[in-house]
This record gives C-alpha cells, sequence and structure tokens, in this order.
C-alpha cells in the first residue's frame, strides 16, 4: 500500500475540491530549494538529483540529474519508489518488500517487487492512457520532417527529413528530446489508423522507446502487447522484461517458453534464473553470424553471476570470431571483451576497502569512443561515481542506472548490464574497475 504520511503537507494528493494556491507555489518553488535530493528505489538503488516537479493527484514527480555534461530529467511514480530525501528530510512512500529492512539504507537485490498476474495486467491495461506530461510536452522537431514516417526511407541520410534518422541522430543522444520524442510518435500514430503496417511499426517504436528512455515497463509493455511483437524478435524479448520488472517472473518465463528466441533472450534468461537454457541458447549461435553477440551476452551472464572462469573463456570466444556483422563489430566485440578480461582479473585490487582515499579517474571502450567515469573512495567505501565524457548516442538509460547499481553493490562484480545499451554498461563496469584498482593499496 502507498504510504506518504511521513511526507509534507503539498506532496500529498488533493482529494477536496476546493485547492488552495499554496500547494501550487509551494510545489513551483521546489527547483530553487531542493539542491541535493536522494531518490531510493524499491529495487535497492539510489540517485541523486533535485526534484523539480511533485504530482500528487497522480502519485509522480520529476527529478534531474546531470551525467557528464547533460541532464536527465525522468518521471517516476510513488510506487516505484521507497524513500525521497527532499530538502534534508527523508520521506518514506513505500514500504520495503517483506525481509527488507527499513533502516535508511537499501537492500542488495536488484529483484522487482513480486506481483501477481491480475496485478500486473492490471497496471499493463491502465498504461493505455498517455503519461500526465505528454500533453503539455511541446513539440521539438525540424518543419520539413516528413510526418508521414513511410516504412522505407527515400534518399541520402537526412536526420531533418526522416523520422526515424531524426529519432537515431537526434532524439535518442538527447534526453531532453525524449518526451518530445514520443509525442511525436503519439501523433503520427494518429494519422496510420487506417494504415495497419504503419500503426504496427508506431507501436513498437513507443513500446521501444518507453522501454529504453523511460523505463516505464506498463506503456512499454501495452504498446507492444497492441504490436506484432513476439518472442521472436528483440521487441518481444523487451516484453517479456517488461513482465518481470513489472513483478512477475512467472509471466516472463512463460513468453519466453518457445522453440526460437534471438540472441537478446541469453541475458533475460540468465536474469530470470535460467543460466542453463541461457547458455543452451548462446550455443545454438554458436559459428552463426549472430556468433559474436551470443558470445558476449553469455559471457555477460556468467559474469553477473560470479562464474568468471567461464566467462573469460566465452570472451576469449568472442575475440577469436570472425563472425560478425562487419569489421567495425568485430574490433568493437573484441575490444570490449579484452577489456572485460581485464576488468575480471583486476577484481581483487577492485574492492572499495583496499583502495586509498581519493578522486580516480580511468576511460574503457564504449559503443562509439571511450567513455570516462570518475570515482571517488572515502574511508573504505565509493561514495560517488559519475560519467565524466563518453560519446554514445544510443546509451538510454545506462548512463545513470549503472553507476547506481555500482554504489549500492560498492563493487564492479555482479552489475547487470542495461537492457539496449550493455556495451555502455559493461564499458562504466570496466572503466570503474579499472579506476579503483588505480588507487589500491
Amino acid at each position: 500500500m502507498l504510504s506518504t504520511n511521513n511526507w509534507p503537507q503539498f506532496l500529498l494528493p488533493r482529494c477536496i475540491s476546493s485547492v488552495t494556491l499554496l500547494a501550487p507555489l509551494l510545489i513551483l518553488s521546489i527547483p530553487a530549494l531542493a539542491e541535493d535530493d536522494v531518490v531510493e528505489f524499491l529495487n535497492g538503488s539510489k540517485l541523486n538529483g533535485t526534484v523539480v516537479d511533485i504530482k500528487p493527484a497522480e502519485k509522480q514527480f520529476d527529478l534531474e540529474s546531470k551525467i557528464g555534461q547533460q541532464t536527465i530529467r525522468k518521471t517516476y511514480q510513488f510506487s516505484d519508489v521507497h524513500a525521497v530525501t527532499l530538502k534534508g528530510k527523508r520521506h518514506v512512500l513505500t514500504p520495503m518488500p517483506a525481509g527488507a529492512a527499513d533502516s535508511g539504507s537499501a537492500p542488495t537485490t536488484n529483484l522487482p517487487v513480486k506481483r501477481s498476474e491480475a496485478e500486473v495486467k492490471k497496471l499493463i491495461a491502465a498504461a493505455a492512457a498517455p503519461p500526465d506530461w505528454l500533453k503539455s510536452t511541446v513539440g521539438n522537431y525540424p518543419a520539413q520532417l516528413d510526418r508521414s514516417w513511410p516504412l522505407k526511407a527515400d534518399g541520402p541520410w537526412n536526420n531533418q527529413k526522416n523520422v526515424g534518422q531524426f529519432f537515431w541522430d537526434v532524439v535518442n543522444p538527447n534526453p531532453a528530446r525524449w518526451r518530445a520524442g514520443i509525442k511525436l510518435v503519439h501523433e503520427i500514430m494518429a494519422t496510420h489508423e487506417k494504415q495497419p503496417a504503419l500503426l504496427d511499426r508506431d507501436r513498437r517504436t513507443l513500446g521501444r522507446m518507453y522501454f529504453e528512455l523511460m523505463q516505464d515497463y506498463a506503456r512499454a509493455a501495452y504498446w507492444l502487447e497492441q504490436s506484432s511483437a513476439s518472442a521472436r524478435d528483440d521487441l518481444g524479448i523487451k516484453l517479456a522484461e517488461c513482465y518481470y520488472r513489472l513483478g512477475s517472473r512467472d509471466m516472463a518465463v512463460q513468453y519466453l517458453t518457445q522453440p526460437i528466441l534471438p540472441p537478446s533472450a541469453i541475458k533475460l534468461l540468465a536474469e530470470l534464473g535460467e543460466m542453463d537454457n541461457a547458455l543452451r541458447l548462446a550455443r545454438v549461435y554458436e559459428g552463426g553470424n549472430q556468433e559474436g553477440m551470443a558470445m558476449t551476452l553469455a559471457a555477460d551472464a556468467l559474469r553477473i553471476a560470479g562464474r568468471n572462469d567461464e566467462a573469460i573463456e566465452f570472451y576469449e570466444k568472442v575475440i577469436a570470431s570472425d563472425k560478425h556483422r562487419n569489421e567495425e563489430y568485430r574490433k568493437r566485440f573484441a575490444s570490449r571483451a579484452q577489456e572485460s578480461i581485464e576488468s575480471i582479473r583486476l577484481a581483487d585490487r577492485a574492492v572499495p576497502a583496499k583502495v586509498a582515499d581519493g578522486s580516480y579517474q580511468e576511460s574503457s571502450t564504449g559503443y562509439n569512443g571511450p567513455l570516462s567515469v570518475e570515482v571517488v573512495v572515502s574511508a573504505g567505501k565509493m561514495t560517488s561515481l559519475k560519467v565524466v565524457s563518453h560519446q554514445e548516442k544510443q546509451f538510454y538509460s545506462a548512463l545513470d542506472d549503472t553507476p547506481q547499481q555500482i554504489l549500492r553493490e560498492q563493487s564492479v562484480n555482479g552489475i547487470d548490464g542495461f537492457s539496449g545499451a550493455t556495451i555502455t554498461s559493461a564499458a562504466i563496469v570496466n572503466a570503474t574497475a579499472k579506476a579503483l584498482a588505480k588507487g589500491a593499496r
């Protein structure tokens, strides 16, 4: 049950018809007052930033956090948050699941809150309604953009004309544009009601964007269920992950009970505790043109599980493989595998308790180039971890999710890469391991 008894009065849902002017004024004043707010999620992670808008009636709030030179603004549901420290005062929103003590510290688990299948379906059905921020979001796209958005773009690459290319080059790399990008898809979709192929593409796009950009798993699931997504493609695997993130492992496992699954299912199967099936699927792709991807995902899964010797064997298969999309991909995956092996071998030194107090920077290979982190160690603990520079474009939420996990676990071991941006996540883990090892005493 949602608990807001400890919140300031102006944060509570307003259930009376006469609303004073004081509440909105207090809400509007928050950006100037909240300099270092902290959000504690039910999955155990924490995020520092500034609460910039609280919507009591919708039981939501917005938080701005800075990643490198970029500011990311995201909406969070009260029901997904354990506590918020606002202006120095901690307010418990939702009790931790049974067995997790509310001591002000996060549990060492990344598992979602458990819900029944009926509860998950109810959440997904409710997500048919657009998010409250959609109506007020201002469109931000070129006047010459072809909003008819044909399935196949004509002519050379032009991100000012072609919608898909606009998303890839302009929207995805810029968190400030994510909401406007989603609104654009909703607007375009409304014009495609009598064009089934385009309508299906629009729904698949919304599902992907709500999943990757907003981590709004209920809305992602809603739109993916309305589309042609299936367990045979990557978006279908995202749908299964939505079920899991919303609280039903059984729904996810059942959805994945198919004779043919794409390589992206390897990661999710392992996370669901189906490691044998994950490795069995990886071996299906061994020797084929997706070998590099499959072996990488299997290696990552083994590394997260602490089976480092086996993980190194699979990373070595990636390095030796010539089954990649092209030479650029071969170099990218081989470099990532080599750095992951080095990171595993640094594990004994990359322990905060063994690191001298100080600030350390290191870099690793991301999807588009070097990614650098800065980690601060004090009294044997990591007190801060930031991505200070990167060249990633399709990073989604990896830039804040992965550092949160590392700080929560106080370790570079067992860190689960963010779906859709696993290369970026791995780069953060590997760079952090190297940075900690530099300061090892």
